[in-house]
């Protein structure tokens, strides 16, 4: 099984640690993020992984060099011209990501336990293009699912705004919010670079490949209507944390205290 890690990001909200360092790197417990991913990836039966970088990337590609790659078959997508965010980082990562087994798609400052092979078996059970770990936590974004876990749109309940144009969500519809963490078929690539193109041809910036800058999210809501979308929520309770702030780095190794 393959995988991709998005390690790019400029880690912006981290303060003074992503100033010198990429976020990828900052460690929990001991150990730094993407090295809890790969490891965790690995353990889960994924072989090969591509891994993005753009922010401080030489550190990243050093260190899985001096890690001998955490024993896996690793490959560096680097983002030198453009950082392309993430569904622009899965579409350059796409020359790896060839054949018919579903690819999982992980942030890596997202700290969590569920195991991911009862994600994959939900994925290939649904015949889904896409599966989508949500859960029912409180913010102001949320997908929104039908009762057969089917992806229809978003909204952001602060401000009112909903998203695809024309959608009006049902009145049974689920409000989820998404966890970092998805299961894509191979096949979908291909609507990805639609997608891309489309943008291009709008004048969206894009790198030397024509690939442009875009989020993952807004292709799946632009697109929700004509491919299969679906959401997961492992049955069981588990760790989840998103470490992106200095505090959601403190309460993750809270967290982590907790269970060891």
């Amino acid at each position: 099984m393959k995988a991709v890690v998005f390690a790019a990001g400029l880690g912006t909200r981290m303060g003074e640690f992503t100033k010198s360092h990429p976020k990828a790197l900052v460690e929990v417990g001991g150990r730094t993020m993407l090295e809890r991913v790969l490891v965790r990836l690995r353990e889960s039966g994924v072989r090969e992984v591509v891994v993005n970088v753009h922010h401080f990337a030489e550190q990243i590609i050093e260190y899985l060099r001096a890690n001998d790659s955490f024993g896996l078959d690793l490959h560096v997508s680097h983002e030198r011209e453009l950082l392309l965010e993430t569904g622009g980082g899965i579409l350059a990562a796409g020359a790896w990501l060839g054949g018919n087994e579903p690819v999982i798609v992980h942030n890596a400052d997202i700290l969590t336990d569920f195991p991911l092979d009862e994600m994959v078996a939900a994925h290939r059970s649904t015949g889904a293009d896409a599966t989508l770990l949500v859960a029912g936590r409180e913010t102001s974004r949320y997908l929104l699912f039908d009762r057969d876990g089917r992806m229809h749109g978003w909204t952001n309940v602060a401000t009112g705004a909903v998203r695809p144009d024309g959608f009006r969500p049902a009145p049974d519809m689920s409000f989820r919010a998404f966890g970092g963490v998805h299961v894509i078929e191979p096949s979908l690539l291909d609507a990805m670079k639609a997608y891309n193109d489309n943008l291009v041809a709008r004048g969206a910036e894009a790198d030397s490949r024509g690939i442009c800058r875009f989020s993952i999210m807004d292709f799946y809501i632009d697109n929700c209507s004509r491919c299969g979308f679906t959401a997961y929520e492992p049955s069981h309770p588990y760790l989840w944390c998103d470490i992106g702030k200095p505090d959601s780095l403190a309460r993750a190794q809270a967290m982590l205290s907790q269970v060891s």
